[in-house]
């Protein structure tokens, strides 16, 4: 009898540890942790990526689904409670999230959400391009460097090279600008070469830029600005003359032509010098003959006065040369 007791109650106590058990077994599925398994969520084009969701509790088997903006990307099933592995490929701005993962079992009703993740698509730098606004420079003279790559993510950090040295300590940009140096030309080998390298948050990506170098700039003379002046007014004068030839220099030389030849055809005035005020209009006479006596008429007016004198016949032996 007592024996049939003891084992009546062992029974009972055996199935309520195996309620228990069956109870455990049906726990809820926990919200699931959404996390990258390299641990950045900085990432380059075309570079590939694998998301990890586990929940920590809840009754086997699991299904997980992923999803982008809202949208179905990829379900796992899990038979026991181990992470399940995503793997994508970021091609394009659209990739970067945001990406959320769902948790579900057999009790679970709706399952259990994640926490979101967005990617954060990282550019790399390009080759920058070295240059200064002082192309040839003299020693004595205070010069610039500026460095700037066209692409690449922010912040971009710069630093200057005067052969395998470097001559600046790393200057990080935060807006797409150039980083600028200030240098003294002390001496021949603050002429070059020079070179800058660009960086940015993308690993194993940095970039160097062509080398530069300064020229010496020429020694103005001090006679220069002299040759130049000189030079002007040579130039003035010669503008000066060609204008002056087509005014002054034809018209009188077309006038003592005329004279000339006044003079030869034997049209000369006779005029007395106390007449000098008077003047002979000539007429151009058409030779007939060889010697021939013509005729031919001269007005004479006195300035100042009103009448005229009378016409006079004046014949004149011509001779007209062929």
């Amino acid at each position: 009898m007592v024996f049939l007791t003891i084992l009546l109650f062992s029974y009972l106590q055996m199935s309520q540890q195996i309620q228990k058990t069956t109870a455990n077994s049906k726990e809820m599925i926990s919200n699931p942790r959404l996390i990258p398994v390299h641990g950045t969520l900085n990432i380059v084009r075309n570079q590939n990526v694998t998301l990890s969701c586990h929940s920590d509790s809840g009754s086997p088997p699991v299904r997980y689904t992923l999803f982008k903006h809202n949208q179905k990307v990829s379900t796992l099933n899990r038979p026991d409670l181990t992470p399940s592995l995503f793997n994508l490929t970021i091609n394009s701005a659209n990739d970067v999230g945001e990406y959320k993962c769902k948790a579900e079992n057999n009790i679970s009703s709706g399952g259990k959400y994640s926490n979101s993740l967005n990617f954060t698509l990282l550019e790399p730098v390009s080759k920058p391009m070295l240059s200064s606004p002082t192309a040839q420079a003299k020693k004595g003279q205070n010069v610039t460097l500026s460095c700037l790559s066209e692409n690449g993510s922010l912040p971009i950090t710069y630093i200057f090279f005067r052969g395998r040295q470097s001559i600046s300590p790393p200057v990080k940009m935060q807006k797409e600008e150039a980083a600028v140096i200030f240098l003294f030309i002390n001496s021949s080998s603050d002429f070059g070469p020079y070179k800058c390298r660009a960086e940015n948050s993308v690993h194993n990506n940095t970039k160097y830029s062509n080398g530069f170098n300064f020229t010496l700039a020429e020694e103005r003379s001090h006679f220069q600005p002299l040759i130049i002046s000189l030079g002007l007014i040579l130039l003035l004068c010669v503008i000066g003359f060609a204008l002056a030839i087509p005014f002054f220099i034809i018209p009188s030389y077309k006038a003592k032509k005329f004279k000339s030849t006044m003079s030869s055809t034997g049209f000369t005035s006779t005029i007395n010098a106390e007449e000098s005020e008077d003047y002979v209009i000539y007429a151009e006479i058409e030779p007939v003959k060889t010697e021939e006596y013509i005729n031919f008429s001269a007005i004479r007016r006195e300035d100042g006065k009103a009448e005229e004198r009378a016409r006079a016949t004046i014949y004149s032996k011509a001779i007209f040369r062929d």
